[in-house]
């Protein structure tokens, strides 16, 4: 059993040839597209963003976000909130607001796995679970059946969630038509919807439609600027006027109420303007590095090329003596045999690939804007070769 080691903590087993010297190693760090950083030109506009009090409305830069992401979703209204985790948690306690309620949602989404069971902590909203495909949708008989509150017995059935583009599927898009028939379902059965849509932009650069198009049927969407979208903070919650004013009452309850905070807002007109347009580099990265991989044909590791869509790779391991956190601790090393083998970038420095690892049957790479191709060329050479060490040893 491996060590259970978060995706989102800082990557460990570092051995101690890593030091304080920073420049010793070449040093690829692809744990979480939240490890963007702000562009040069996301900081000047940080710096220079005209400001207001945003709980009174009155943050111009924070309305102007807000303006020109609803447009962008077809939607009537905009919240900008601290994180997809506040965006995700307000829009199921605006749409489950009765007690006794409850969501439905996958059993791989993050509202799920990765949000502390904030709906029920803080919202008083059960969230029930059917299992999410690979392609990260889940069976629509199943969710009918799923269906309560026709008993005084039961908790009433309020709102489904649905994750696009799907985290723990590897970041896989989930499919138009599916949608589309979720979407009749929950309209014959008054059943809310709402899309964590944290990656929605790179599902819609991968469909080529407008993101307005995947979320229409949707009646509230949030998506992340903080992870492939480079900004350094921050989510959009979206819907109609009466869901986001009353979104927003539920952000001040939360402590999510800030003042002049048109200098984060600023980074995310940014992120809208040139890095949504750019999203389909991180793309080809992985796809990159999922080539390779695959062209290595081991039985120990190797990756699922069909549906490799997105900024995210799932390495599969198919030998029960590896374990994920072994991969990853075995990519954060450097040993003297692979600098005479000449793993090392062109200065003789030896690469390090950080990548997440948890009790998983696989390990996670994720691309974001400041991923060059010199970091991919060197990522792929150095899981190259750590594959052949398992092929070796395993053989």
């Amino acid at each position: 059993m491996s060590t259970n080691v978060s995706m989102y903590a800082p990557a460990s087993g570092i051995n101690d040839q890593q030091d304080n010297g920073l420049d010793r190693y070449y040093t690829v760090d692809m744990r979480s597209d939240t490890l963007s950083t702000p562009t040069d030109e996301m900081r000047q506009a940080m710096a220079n963003a005209i400001v207001g009090d945003d709980v009174y409305g009155e943050d111009p830069t924070v309305n102007e976000l807000e303006r020109r992401s609803a447009e962008l979703l077809g939607k009537e209204a905009a919240l900008f909130v601290t994180s997809g985790t506040m965006g995700n948690l307000i829009a199921t306690m605006v749409h489950c607001n009765r007690r006794g309620t409850e969501a439905i949602v996958g059993d791989l989404s993050h509202v799920f796995l990765y949000e502390q069971g904030s709906a029920a902590q803080l919202g008083g909203v059960q969230l029930s679970t059917l299992p999410n495909r690979p392609d990260g949708t889940f069976c629509l008989k199943q969710l009918v059946r799923k269906i309560r509150g026709f008993d005084l017995h039961e908790p009433i059935t309020s709102l489904v969630v649905v994750e696009n583009t799907h985290n723990m599927c590897g970041g896989r898009v989930v499919p138009l038509d599916w949608l589309e028939r979720l979407a009749k379902v929950c309209k014959e059965h008054s059943l809310k919807m709402h899309m964590d849509g944290a990656r929605v932009f790179n599902a819609a650069q991968v469909l080529n439609v407008p993101v307005a198009r995947i979320v229409k049927d949707f009646d509230s969407v949030c998506f992340c600027l903080s992870k492939g979208l480079s900004s350094p903070v921050g989510s959009i919650l979206a819907g109609s006027k009466d869901f986001i004013t009353q979104a927003r009452r539920m952000r001040k309850a939360l402590g999510g109420g800030m003042r002049q905070v048109g200098v984060l807002a600023a980074a995310g007109i940014v992120s809208l303007e040139k890095i949504v347009p750019r999203l389909g580099e991180d793309h080809k990265n992985i796809l990159d590095i999922a080539k390779a991989i695959n062209s290595a044909g081991s039985p120990n590791i190797n990756v699922d090329l069909a549906t490799t869509e997105t900024n995210i790779l799932l390495v599969r391991i198919n030998n029960s003596k590896i374990t994920s956190d072994d991969l990853q601790k075995r990519l954060l090393s450097v040993t003297e045999q692979e600098i005479k083998d000449n793993i090392t970038d062109d200065q003789g420095r030896g690469i390090i690939v950080k990548v997440s690892a948890r009790d998983w049957s696989f390990a996670r790479i994720v691309s974001y804007h400041q991923i060059t191709p010199k970091d991919v060329e060197m990522a792929i050479k150095k899981i190259l070769y750590v594959i052949k060490e398992y092929d070796a040893k395993f053989q």
